[in-house]
């Protein structure tokens, strides 16, 4: 399975990981704007990354 992760560079851990299979990359960015934004507003540096689970 494919997933994409949302990865915080400053507190080195994953803040999400979606299925892409149901999350395409609009909906994931919509995600980044309401759910992560703590992040991003504190001026954290936000990665997505593909992570593939066998």
């Amino acid at each position: 399975m494919e997933f994409k992760e949302v990865y915080c560079q400053n507190c080195k851990k994953v803040i999400g990981r979606y299925n892409i299979k149901f999350y395409n990359d609009e909906k994931i960015n919509e995600l980044l704007k309401t759910t992560h934004s703590t992040h991003i507003k504190n001026g954290h540096q936000v990665n997505i990354r593909k992570f593939v689970k066998d």
